[in-house]
Parts: C-alpha cells; structure tokens; sequence
C-alpha cells in the first residue's frame, strides 16, 4: 500500500518502537507524514512526532498511566479512533514498543472491525528488544538461554501457584513487563517457589534512551540492593543467566555510540 486511502477513515495501528526516536520504520515515518489525526501513548518519544509529521496534524497525547486519574481509559482512547475515522479523517494511533505486545490493541481491532472502518498494523521494535539489545543481553544464547518468556507483572497481575513454579524454575528468559513497581512481589513469589537464590535480574530503566540505567543482582540480594524499589519510568526486567553477558559485550554507556560510526565516514 503505497499511501493511505482519502476517499474514507482509515486506521494505522503503529508501534513507535522503546524510546529511542530512531527506531522507527520507514512506513511509519510516511505515516506520520500522511495523518491527519495522532493518538499516541504516553512513552512514544515526542521527536517521533515532532520531527516526522505535518505541522498541521491533530495529536492528540491519549497517554494511559496507573494511579492516575487525569490519564486516558482504553475505552476512551478507542472511542477517539472511531470518531476521527468515522468523520473520513487518516488516524493514527501510535503506541510505545510494538502493537503485538501488551498495547491492548484487542479492544481497538473489536471497535475497527464493529465500525467497518478499514485499519492497517505497522510492527515496531517491543520494549523487550530494545532494552535487551541496548545492554547487551541478548535474549536467547546458546549454552545460557534456549527460549524466552514475555510476561506481565502489574499489581493486577493473577497468576496460579503452578504457574509461579513453572515460572521459577524455568530454563528460560523471563521478560517482565510492567513489573518496576510489583518486583519485591514478584522475587519473593519467585524464591517462595524454590528458584535458584543466585539466578540474575536486571532492572533497564528507560531503555534506548541517553537516561538509559541497568542495574544486576540476583533474586537473593534484590531486597538487600534495593530496599525501597523505586524505578524510572518505563523500567522492564529480564531475569535469566544470559544477564551475564550484560557487562561482558556492554556497548551502550553514553548515547554517543553513533557519533563515533559518523567519524569512521
């Protein structure tokens, strides 16, 4: 599809990738070039927008942030899209990481699809990616991790006791979204369950970005290093003996890497 239809609505359901603003698509840059209406999240990195789209477009920050009260519903967010596209405008919806991870794009394909308003999905690089490859820990690796585990730990979050035992004692990767505020929940229920005390965790806070902060224990110091957990927002967490390669192939220390690929020129 070579541009997007403007005879009637049309919906870009597009990932914005993990922070850094140059870890977009090319169909995305053509996208924000071509919407009449933005609705983006909350952690998509302003520069996406205000370096990539007309200076007349509608954004709208539709960000949705626990605890508080002035921030979006998914239920509003969605009656956004449908309302825009229902007036014939180019709507795009431009969601933190990728569509396909814990974005809640669900709701937002039911009310497309109810509404016959015709959508298209752009990928973007999940949180899960770029915060591995930012520090160098990579998420599979052989002789350390054969798969991996892409999970959610939010204070909502249920999961069964069978569940928490599988979890502690997989050979696995563990990716933990939205975690920074349960992680003293989640290490007790982990070493509750018989996991390995000396089993790695990293905390990436703000990953891809100049703040970009990683910090490694093991479950059985977590409470020790960290008495009073309190993490930047977005933080993910990767639990898993590829951890070890973190300090090992480090490359990401300052944010100035790719000036020193422009000298090489």
């Amino acid at each position: 599809m070579s541009s997007i239809p403007s005879s009637k609505g049309f919906v870009v359901l597009a990932g914005a990738g993990p922070g850094d603003p140059e870890l977009i698509t090319l169909k995305l840059q053509r996208r924000l070039r071509e919407a009449d209406v933005i609705i983006a999240d909350r952690l998509v990195h302003p520069d996406i927008i205000q370096f990539n789209a007309s200076a007349d477009t509608h954004v709208i920050l539709a960000g949705k942030q626990g605890y508080n009260d002035a921030s979006f519903t998914q239920e509003e967010i969605t009656k956004l899209i449908i309302s825009y596209a229902l007036e014939g405008k180019k709507v795009l919806r431009l969601k933190g990481g990728d569509v396909a991870f814990f974005s809640n794009v669900l709701d937002e394909l039911i009310g497309l699809t109810e509404n016959q308003i015709p959508f298209e999905i752009i990928p973007g690089i999940t949180a899960a990616s770029g915060a591995s490859a930012y520090a160098s820990i990579p998420l599979t690796a052989r002789g350390y991790a054969q798969g991996v585990r892409f999970l959610t730990f939010n204070p909502n979050t249920v999961y069964t006791e069978n569940t928490w035992n599988e979890i502690a004692h997989t050979d696995d990767t563990l990716v933990c979204y939205m975690a920074s505020k349960n992680l003293t929940h989640v290490v007790e229920k982990l070493l509750h369950q018989g996991a390995f005390v000396d089993t790695l965790i990293a905390i990436i806070e703000q990953a891809t970005t100049a703040q970009q902060k990683v910090s490694v224990t093991t479950l059985a110091k977590f409470n020790q290093q960290f008495p009073d957990p309190a993490f930047a927002s977005p933080s993910l967490v990767i639990i898993g003996s590829v951890i070890a390669l973190h300090e090992k192939f480090n490359w990401f220390n300052t944010g100035e890497e790719g000036a020193a690929f422009q000298e090489l020129a």
